[in-house]
């Protein structure tokens, strides 16, 4: 009786679609409890984010640990607040935060560039492989004093920013390119689409999801590279302030400065998350 009743349902909504079916009390409850679970989760992050934070100000305050290597919350917190007021923190936090964006926007469009070539030439892609396989195994931490020596203290953040991520970009989006259907690549081919249009209209929209997931990638690889090449020549930086502050053996502007590279990496982040869901609502995925 019960299914003859969900049928009769499910039928007048396709016969009227503005009559939506009613949610069982089965789909209810299930739903209701996806939303304890997402809560849970939630609960369980701010919980796991405040025991740190409360074992980090009572280890050192204890003596369990020395407070001289580790620093802890209050101290931290009394540290941003007067390089909050004196301007500094914003200086240094908007130099790294625009240093990263141009060489995670530079190795992105770099990248994509790179990718496109090795997938219209084949022949490219056979000889240049094995030589993007090894530089992108390579550490590029090697590269931070050749770069300073060519490019100078401002060139050369850039351009670890762009060589950390160039690589991986190529790699990932070459691997998409490659993976698209080769049935619809042949059937645009039989109706006379030139080499052009294949990748115009059918490699590089259904790469879509593939460039989201390198531009999640590349974001946190382009602040890495950033950071690592204030550590050699930066005058000014969040790098700059670590490097600096653990000089001088003070832990409070070093903890300041990674807690200050944790937002900008979680905004980034967050900023992808919104284009990506953008991006794939617009595609209608």
């Amino acid at each position: 009786m019960a299914s003859e009743t969900v049928t009769a349902e499910i039928s007048h909504s396709e016969a009227s679609p503005s009559v939506m079916v009613p949610r069982s009390p089965a789909y209810q409850a299930y739903l209701r409890a996806l939303k304890r679970r997402a809560y849970a989760i939630q609960a369980w992050q701010v919980g796991l984010l405040v025991a740190f934070l409360i074992v980090w100000e009572i280890a050192p305050r204890a003596g369990w640990v020395n407070p001289m290597l580790t620093s802890y919350p209050s101290a931290v917190a009394r540290t941003f607040m007067a390089m909050l007021e004196d301007g500094s923190l914003l200086m240094h936090t908007w130099v790294t935060f625009s240093e990263t964006v141009i060489g995670f926007v530079g190795g992105m469009a770099l990248g994509i560039a790179c990718a496109v070539a090795l997938w219209w030439s084949p022949f490219v892609h056979r000889v240049l492989d094995p030589f993007i396989v090894v530089v992108n195994a390579m550490p590029k931490i090697a590269l931070v004093p050749i770069f300073y020596i060519w490019l100078g203290d401002v060139a050369s953040i850039y351009a670890m920013a762009i060589a950390v991520s160039l690589f991986v970009t190529i790699i990932m989006l070459y691997t998409g390119f490659s993976a698209v259907d080769p049935d619809k690549i042949k059937l645009v081919r039989l109706f006379g689409a030139s080499r052009w249009q294949v990748l115009s209209k059918i490699v590089l929209p259904s790469s879509v999801p593939t460039m989201i997931s390198t531009l999640k990638v590349n974001v946190g690889l382009a602040l890495v590279g950033v950071v690592v090449g204030e550590f050699q020549a930066a005058k000014a930086g969040l790098g700059y302030l670590i490097t600096y502050g653990s000089q001088i053996f003070q832990m409070n502007l070093v903890m300041t400065a990674i807690v200050v590279l944790a937002a900008i990496s979680s905004v980034l982040f967050i900023c992808i998350q919104a284009l990506e869901a953008i991006v794939l609502r617009r595609s209608g995925r």
